[in-house]
């Protein structure tokens, strides 16, 4: 995070662009909507406001993920809170989706980490911190869950500090737990926030006090709780860091509160701790230069596509996100892979699923482009400049199935169907050199099962998914001739992904150790640059 940089001008300075990241079932969709309804975004949760009362659509708009209670592809939401805008990324909380959450953490200047009072840090969540690690991503936790049985306070921050390797700073602290729960102090503003049980949307009450002697606190809090909490924050003080906003923004210190999401206390502080502490807009980095978000001319970078998001039309959207400048709706903006200039007439901000037409948006904004077909995950949109932005990973599969179509005749059907999942970073697509089908590669085995509903909701096509004799994939680089002996050799394991590049199909580590020996020239890689 760099200090010196230049101001940046209000409408930019305003905006906070992060995502939520947590291990499943910890609260994170719970906080998205509570977010909503703070932001007045929407009007109760659980319900988002959309053409007239009728549709009741939470932020998981994809049937899958209604029937199974799980987010698995990652939504944008805009709304305002206070005097900021907020720009929420939700990310896929099940392992299966890592990639797509991976994509969705380099298009934030921030995450919220959501964790379980009563479970504390869990393996998914340890694995999407380490993504923001490897970002130096801002991290604000949220200790969700209080008003059930959770842990002792000191052992979660315990945990957290131990098992993520970041200094951890209480802006919060709960004052009982469970059935006794009945708030939190929020020590960064010397109040006691007392939590109303009857109304789950209500906003806790705020009594403004004058540090821990002060008797109002007695009218509030029963003596034993009270007596706890006066000696767990004097030990707080001592053993624990106070906040440092340098350090936070570098990515060593987290600031966490504590609250329950479902009874909508301590969100409004979190939402607080986003405005107040949260970074600007940060630079985003291309192969050819870091681009500033006060910089004049727009620029901006694919980081997710959704397909069919209005099964009524065939229509699909790339998340962008604007590293630079002030968009209006209707410029024409150069797509730097294809080198044409495409005219962005009917952008779209999100509201939860709904959408509205965004006649501007500035630097930190997602929008999203409807188009069919031509925007790709990692494509650059710039005001004339060649940029190509850097970051944007695409992952080796680790299982791999042949997919067939339940009716033969409608094979082409099938391949129109894999390739828009591959374009859209659902799957990786393989076409073997030798023989006709595909071969399907995931990160999760969760993931065909949506490949199988999606293509038969969306193309009306059933599908079988089988097993494959290979089971990884390489991306393979180097030397042109070697590479050519390398396919002329081996053209059973050979195949071919949607961008046309060469992957080397694998069956045990013993064929990638085979290649490496007998072909120094070639380079097998398990991740590829989404770079264009």
């Amino acid at each position: 995070m760099l200090d010196n940089r230049p101001l940046l001008p209000p409408e930019i300075a305003r905006r906070r662009t992060f995502a939520i990241i947590s291990h499943p079932d910890a609260g994170k969709t719970t906080l998205t909507e509570k977010f909503l309804l703070f932001g007045g975004a929407i009007q109760m949760a659980g319900q988002v406001r959309a053409k007239g009362e009728a549709r009741r659509t939470r932020s998981d708009f994809m049937k899958l993920e209604q029937e199974r209670g799980i987010s698995v592809s990652a939504s944008a939401m805009s709304f305002e809170y206070r005097d900021w805008r907020f720009n929420l990324v939700d990310t896929p909380g099940h392992s299966d989706f890592s990639e797509d959450t991976y994509r969705t953490l380099t298009a934030v200047d921030a995450a919220i980490m959501v964790i379980d009072g009563a479970k504390g840090v869990e393996s998914q969540t340890r694995k999407l911190f380490e993504v923001c690690r490897l970002r130096d991503l801002p991290i604000l936790t949220f200790c969700n869950k209080m008003d059930r049985e959770s842990r002792d306070t000191f052992e979660i921050i315990d945990e957290i500090q131990e098992n993520l390797a970041i200094d951890v700073a209480p802006a919060s602290w709960p004052i009982g737990m469970g059935r006794d729960f009945v708030g939190a102090y929020d020590l960064l503003h010397d109040r006691l926030e007392i939590m109303d049980r009857a109304d789950r949307n209500k906003v806790a009450e705020s009594i403004k006090i004058t540090g821990l002697d002060d008797p109002k606190l007695a009218e509030h809090v029963p003596a034993e709780l009270l007596e706890k909490l006066r000696e767990e924050l004097e030990m707080a003080r001592e053993l624990l860091p106070r906040f440092d906003r340098k350090s936070f923004l570098e990515g060593h210190m987290t600031p966490i509160w504590f609250g329950s999401a479902i009874n909508s206390f301590g969100v409004k502080e979190l939402m607080d701790g986003m405005g107040e502490m949260g970074p600007e807009p940060q630079p985003q980095r291309a192969a050819e230069r870091q681009i500033t978000a006060e910089e004049k001319p727009v620029t901006g970078f694919v980081f997710k596509v959704q397909a069919n998001m209005d099964p009524k039309h065939r229509d699909r959207v790339a998340f962008v996100r604007l590293a630079s400048g002030h968009f209006e709706r209707g410029m024409k903006l150069l797509h730097v892979r294809s080198k044409k200039p495409m005219a962005v007439s009917n952008p779209v901000l999100f509201l939860a699923a709904d959408r509205e037409l965004a006649e501007e948006a500035w630097a930190g904004d997602i929008i999203g482009i409807p188009n069919h077909g031509q925007l790709r995950i990692g494509d650059a949109l710039t005001e004339g400049e060649a940029l190509r932005f850097t970051g944007i990973p695409s992952f080796a599969p680790e299982l791999l199935q042949t997919v067939r179509a339940g009716d033969p005749m409608k094979a082409k059907h099938l391949e129109k169907a894999l390739m828009q999942f591959a374009e859209e970073g659902a799957a990786k697509v393989f076409k073997p050199a030798i023989g006709s089908g595909f071969i399907v590669g995931v990160v999760g085995a969760l993931q065909f099962d949506v490949l199988a509903s999606r293509i038969e909701q969306e193309y009306s096509l059933p599908v079988r998914f089988e097993s494959s004799q290979f089971t990884s994939a390489r991306w393979v680089s180097g030397d042109k001739a070697a590479i050519e002996k390398l396919v002329a050799v081996n053209k059973q394991h050979i195949a071919h992904d949607h961008d046309g590049d060469i992957v080397f199909l694998t069956r045990l580590q013993w064929d990638i150790d085979r290649v490496i020996r007998d072909y120094p020239g070639v380079k097998l890689t398990a991740t590829k640059e989404m770079m264009v």
